[in-house]
């Protein structure tokens, strides 16, 4: 997990604040007969051809983030790249289709069934006949029993990162036959098509050291369309080749090289013929889409060949105004730097016509969160004035409407729009409403233009921050204030930057902060509120609220590094929509390393931003998301992956029928309840799902921006020259010969 980059489900699984008598819940759209899940906001853009039209061989390139530090995906430290190579090398049972459902997958599994529910349930899985681990091995119960016990967390020498699910096996045993696997449960656990994916052989398995140590750099055994040939530090990348012993569609490729490569990097890996597929930001989005238009001359300048074009004016008019020799020799140097830029820019952008963009969503949203721990956001109240005072659609339509990407707000913390769980269930914290945001923080305590202790401290750094007392459940009545002395900003943006990849700039501060943390007295002396039925004065609807002699202001923390940029700009909106309720954002950048670990995991925020993934399986893998925080044996609070610390009772009641529910749409009614109490409870809000943008060689096919869907690794490859149209693709030469 990242601020605004998301971990596979399988690394994510590492590692009492709302009255009920207060929630009324919707009614869930399930018992009509329209599906509320709806379908995908986009599906895969991979370039899809058929395996005939795609040439036998070749090396794709394929930019990841990094080189992982393990291979195996129950460690506490692998990555989306260990993801990918098992994959593509290990076997999965099941695997997600293109509305983000787990399907079952043939190559592997012939079928799998709950035979039994009394007394135990018993899950029977068919293996398919011809199955082979790479040293020619059958996959069996064997390999299923070793994942079990690893994984079971009755074993603590084992250094694994999760058992969710794992811990509900009471034991696993053949079947009838070799093929035959039969796992029973000592309770009920209806995730159970998430196990054994990917599966492991037993040599990994078998042994804490083996499982500690032996997997993190290799895989001797493996059972893939491809082989993990080495990894290699030194270079930064991971060969992966084709399998010998692989029984389904043999493999297009001959190898996949996965390339750590940073992302302001990628442009110029690309231009230069090291990448044939690469995640990139909406900046090089933008410059690859313009190389692949028509050269006809009157193609506007930009880039650097407008930064030529002024130089040269420039010089131009030093000359004709005679300006000194110095200063003429000055602009001719720095005309002769933009011109080698420019030069470089125009080869890079000719290369980058061999290039496409291929645009999806991906299965993960960007939410707002709030720390309900401490503080102002410990009051319900104020969490759902929060939530109520934001245009979700607006924040939507600025990140994603630029990219030509549906901007729809995300409705469910638990599934995306086309997964079976999915519902908008966003009613049961209400619409955008500024003036009810404005009531609920009144009832609070918080009012506009309320006084502001004077400092007796005059050398007070300036820029220290006014904190909120803790919740007052106190009524309190609104009174009028002073208003507001400054205009709000015109709310203009430049957003588009999607992906989370882009390095941010800006000083770091709300609109119009002037960084004191205090409020504007007006003419009204310390301490005094008008008199009940005082006409208010103008923009009070708008005026900054206080209590108990503090302003209302919220910290809000984003990550200063890569991915920063397009978070800054969402952050910017948000603190604009919460200054019209009077709510002052105080946006403080952190270093990208520190971002988790010493501020959102530690709880030192009001608000933040970052993204979680939507899985097929959300009754297993949100739930430490959204479980209710409890205290630790040392006095400490075990909060899970719950850093917003908001939690109830109901919530985790509803979780656990869900994963106790073998019905699925009993399961699905269940899920749709508890996301409408996480609504209610507002300690996380979610804007929009995330853009995925990918670069692709354009010859190359059935790869790219994948959104919900599992790779087919077996099925990507480069077209055949007959394939690829009369003009043919530029780079296809290099790239279909093995390069």
């Amino acid at each position: 997990m990242s601020h605004d980059g998301i971990g596979p489900r399988a690394v994510l699984r590492s590692v009492a604040f709302l009255t009920a008598g207060m929630l009324t819940v919707p009614a869930l759209a399930g018992c009509g007969s329209e599906d509320p899940a709806g379908e995908p906001l986009a599906g895969a853009d991979v370039a899809a051809a058929d395996r005939s039209d795609i040439a036998d061989g070749g090396t794709l390139r394929w930019a990841v983030d990094t080189v992982p530090d393990t291979l195996n995906t129950f460690q506490a430290d692998a990555d989306t790249t260990t993801a990918r190579i098992a994959e593509a090398v290990l076997p999965s049972m099941y695997r997600t289709d293109g509305r983000g459902r787990a399907v079952r997958n043939a190559d592997y599994l012939a079928s799998a069934d709950v035979v039994d529910t009394e007394p135990k349930q018993v899950v029977v899985y068919r293996l398919a006949q011809q199955a082979v681990w790479s040293d020619g091995r059958e996959i069996g119960a064997a390999d299923f029993a070793a994942q079990w016990r690893a994984l079971s967390g009755k074993d603590t020498a084992y250094w694994t990162a999760r058992n969710a699910g794992y811990d509900r096996i009471e034991k696993v045993e053949r079947g009838r036959n070799d093929l035959e696997v039969k796992v029973t449960f000592s309770r009920p656990y209806a995730d159970w098509k998430s196990l054994f994916s990917p599966l492991y052989p037993k040599e990994v398995m078998g042994a804490p050291d083996s499982f500690n140590d032996g997997a993190r750099k290799k895989l001797k055994v493996t059972a893939g369309p491809f082989t993990v040939d080495k990894v290699d530090t030194k270079e930064d990348e991971v060969v992966l080749t084709r399998n010998p012993r692989w029984w389904g569609r043999a493999a297009r490729l001959q190898k996949i090289v996965l390339r750590a490569v940073p992302h302001d990097k990628r442009v110029s890996a690309l231009s230069d013929g090291t990448l044939d597929l690469a995640e990139i930001d909406p900046e090089a989005a933008r410059r690859i889409t313009v190389a692949a238009l028509p050269q006809d001359g009157n193609t506007p300048l930009m880039g650097p060949e407008a930064d030529r074009s002024a130089a040269d004016a420039l010089h131009s008019w030093a000359v004709a105004n005679g300006s000194d020799e110095d200063a003429a020799d000055e602009e001719i140097s720095a005309r002769e730097k933009l011109r080698k830029k420019a030069e470089k820019y125009a080869r890079q952008q000719k290369a980058l016509g061999g290039f496409e963009v291929r645009k999806s969503l991906e299965p993960a949203y960007t939410q707002l969160a709030l720390n309900g721990a401490e503080g102002p956001l410990s009051d319900e109240r104020v969490r759902r004035a929060v939530a109520r005072a934001l245009d979700r659609e607006d924040l939507a339509g600025a990140v994603l409407k630029p990219l030509g990407l549906p901007a729809e707000p995300v409705g469910s913390h638990l599934a995306l729009s086309g997964q079976a769980a999915y519902s908008d269930s966003s009613g049961a914290l209400g619409e955008p409403d500024a003036k009810e945001a404005r009531a609920l923080l009144s009832d609070a305590g918080w009012v506009p233009g309320g006084p502001v202790k004077e400092e007796k401290d005059s050398k007070k750094d300036e820029g220290e921050e006014a904190a909120g007392s803790e919740a007052d459940k106190e009524d309190t009545k609104d009174s009028g204030g002073s208003e507001d002395s400054g205009d709000g900003d015109d709310g203009t943006y430049v957003v588009g930057e999607d992906d989370g990849r882009n390095h941010g700039t800006g000083d770091g501060k709300a609109p119009h902060d002037s960084g004191t943390g205090q409020l504007k007295q007006g003419g009204a002396p310390a301490g005094a509120y008008a008199p009940e039925g005082t006409a208010a004065p103008a923009r009070a609807d708008t005026a900054p609220v206080a209590k108990d002699g503090k302003a209302l202001v919220l910290r809000f923390v984003l990550p200063s590094g890569p991915g920063s940029k397009t978070l800054e700009t969402v952050a910017g909106r948000i603190a604009e929509m919460l200054e019209k309720i009077g709510i002052r954002a105080d946006i403080s950048k952190v270093d990208n390393d520190s971002y988790f670990k010493d501020h959102i995991a530690s709880g030192d925020f009001d608000l933040a931003l970052y993204s979680w993934p939507a899985t097929a399986f959300p009754a297993t893998d949100a739930r430490p998301v959204y479980s209710k925080p409890v205290p630790a044996a040392d006095g400490s609070l075990n909060v899970e992956q719950n850093w917003t610390r908001v939690g109830t009772d109901q919530v985790d009641q509803l979780f656990d029928q869900a994963i106790a529910t073998l019905d699925d749409s009993e399961r699905r009614d269940l899920i749709r309840k508890a996301d409408s109490r996480i609504w209610a409870a507002a300690g996380s809000i979610p804007l929009y799902q995330r853009p995925q943008l990918v670069a692709a060689r354009k010859n190359l096919a059935n790869a790219g921006a994948f959104g919900f869907a599992t790779p087919v690794y077996e099925d990507m490859g480069f077209l055949k020259k007959s394939a690829q149209g009369p003009e043919g693709s530029p780079g296809a030469e290099n790239s279909d010969s093995g390069s």
